[in-house]
């Protein structure tokens, strides 16, 4: 048994996850790259090795002539006969090869080959590692910058997150751990490359799955995700369980499953919409917290016409009309924002608008009061000297 080879062999296939037949192949073959580098030519050299024990043979398998006129793989009868008295013109001897008897270069050459193929199948074996992780997230120790680029450690390779995929204002330091998205993984030359991202929408999606259990079994579904990386991320979110509140179970308990996310994406702010089918509640779902009068949606055209009352409509636009951009990029569609007096100049909205609603939202600040001072909605109608209302909270308190 050839011990030092096997127990050389098992840690290798221990450290570097390389299968045994894979190395006992490269041995192989690096034996018959010796022989042709020790004899010119090995078309007739085998290679006889024990997969259990490493013991290995070589032999030349030379035909027998009268007169030898290539002695690499002929033999003369006169020397066959020395080994067995039967052989006769035309049989094939087996003439053992010492592995002792190769010059310096050859050994090296095999040598070389042997270690060549080590490092190509452990490139693989760690490209097929991360290449499973790709469109997944996962936890890098950040090295060094280099230049604007940070170079981050991710276990058994590097990989290189490039200035394009950091979320502005973001620094990191060294040592620290960072959870990252893998764009795509390549195989090359020098090693798989792996490209990964802190500003995808697919990170904040996969953070999600790892933080709250419904949306990893996927009872709770993450239908849509837009996000403005390092401000703030709109999800639309739906549940295949009528018992379970889609939003609630993101949000966790007093908010922990949101915050633990938001903390680790650096204070990004992360808004959970319940998704729908129907694309105008979808819409009035993801200009929230604005509130919305009426939705208009073309589902052919994808374009949608919303109303919002008039000290609505900045906080539906947002800060350099985030609100309003990630809303359509959440539903798909191209949304037109108008408040309460640019619809009733367009026609889009009676004249009369401003007094038929004022009823209406004295109507619901009442039911919202009631609601809040008894735990119970209100089924009557509003009446201004209606004594059941709680004085605390008469509307005409509330209509400042």
């Amino acid at each position: 048994m050839n011990t030092e080879l096997l127990e050389a062999l098992n840690i290798l296939e221990k450290e570097k996850d390389i299968s045994k037949e894979t190395l006992l192949d490269a041995i192989e073959n690096s034996l018959l790259n010796a022989c042709k580098n020790h004899f010119g030519k090995a078309d007739n050299v085998r290679v006889i090795m024990d997969r259990q024990t490493c013991d290995y043979k070589l032999y030349a398998e030379k035909t027998v002539v009268e007169d030898v006129e290539d002695p690499i793989e002929q033999i003369s009868i006169e020397d066959a006969h020395k080994i067995d008295g039967k052989y006769e013109p035309g049989d094939i001897v087996q003439i053992p090869i010492e592995s002792k008897s190769f010059g310096r270069i050859a050994t090296q050459n095999a040598k070389n080959l042997i270690l060549q193929k080590i490092r190509e199948e452990e490139r693989k074996v760690i490209y097929d590692q991360y290449f499973e992780k790709e469109k997944d997230i996962v936890t890098g120790i950040v090295q060094r910058y280099v230049g604007r680029n940070v170079s981050i450690n991710l276990g058994k390779a590097d990989a290189m997150l490039t200035e394009n995929e950091q979320v502005k204002g973001e620094v990191f330091k060294p040592t620290e751990r960072i959870k990252l998205y893998v764009v795509e993984v390549k195989n090359t030359t020098k090693g798989p490359k792996i490209l990964v991202s802190r500003t995808h929408p697919e990170l904040v999606k996969r953070l999600f799955e790892s933080e709250v259990t419904e949306v990893k079994d996927g009872v709770v579904e993450i239908k849509s995700i837009a996000r403005e990386a390092g401000s703030r991320t709109k999800i639309a979110v739906w549940s295949n369980d009528p018992d379970v509140d889609p939003v609630g179970a993101c949000v966790g308990m007093n908010g922990a499953r949101v915050n633990a996310i938001v903390q680790e994406l650096r204070g990004e702010k992360i808004d959970i919409i319940n998704w729908s089918d129907n694309p105008g509640i979808l819409i009035e779902n993801a200009l929230s917290p604005a509130k919305v009068i009426s939705v208009l949606a073309d589902p052919d055209e994808k374009m949608a016409s919303v109303i919002v009352p008039d000290y609505q409509l900045s906080l539906a636009i947002g800060k350099e009309g985030q609100n309003a951009r990630l809303a359509a990029r959440l539903t798909g569609y191209k949304i037109d924002i108008k408040n309460e007096t640019q619809a009733i100049e367009s026609g889009e909205l009676p004249e009369n608008y401003m007094e038929l609603s004022e009823g209406v939202y004295e109507q619901e600040m009442y039911e919202e009061g009631y609601e809040e001072a008894y735990g119970e909605e209100y089924d009557g109608m509003y009446e201004e000297d209606d004594e059941s209302y709680p004085d605390e909270i008469k509307f005409e308190e509330v209509e400042e």
